[in-house]
């Protein structure tokens, strides 16, 4: 437990910038989903319970990982997220929208579950690309320092 917990401690400029792109996401895609009538949370309020207080944290953990391996945690963590929200009622799908016109209805948490796995990979190479342009000071001279380093 104490190992990730330890993962967990990041710079504050860091987690402010996860915090911002997952809350941003949030709220576009709540709003997404229920404009198109796909679905969306019982209440708006879950974007913050949802993104803030269980992607993020996880998303962190997985930053250092490969991109498969952050694809493939994420389903797990998204379909845990997934079934539990549309099983408990916190989460709304709209009858006939277009997941299920496409994929049947015995196939939405699945498609939903494929979707947002994307988020964890997508999410943490978003916020590393703006961490970097906005917090590092010289990105140019690391990046060359990184790139021609000689390896012999």
């Amino acid at each position: 437990m104490k190992h990730l917990l330890a993962k967990l401690k990041i710079p504050q400029t860091l987690l402010i910038t996860y915090l911002i792109v997952y809350f941003t996401c949030g709220i576009i895609m709540h709003n997404i989903g229920d404009y198109f009538q796909i679905a969306r949370f019982a209440h708006w309020s879950q974007v913050i319970s949802c993104y803030l207080c269980y992607m993020v944290p996880i998303s962190i953990l997985l930053r250092k990982k490969s991109i498969v391996d952050q694809y493939a945690y994420g389903v797990v963590a998204i379909a845990l997220l997934e079934v539990s929200g549309y099983a408990l009622g916190t989460s709304y799908a709209f009858p006939d929208n277009f997941i299920d016109i496409c994929f049947g209805v015995r196939n939405f948490t699945l498609s939903m579950t494929i979707f947002f796995g994307t988020y964890f990979p997508l999410g943490n190479w978003a916020v590393g690309k703006i961490e970097k342009k906005l917090f590092s000071k010289n990105v140019v001279s690391e990046t060359l320092d990184h790139e021609f380093v000689d390896k012999t």
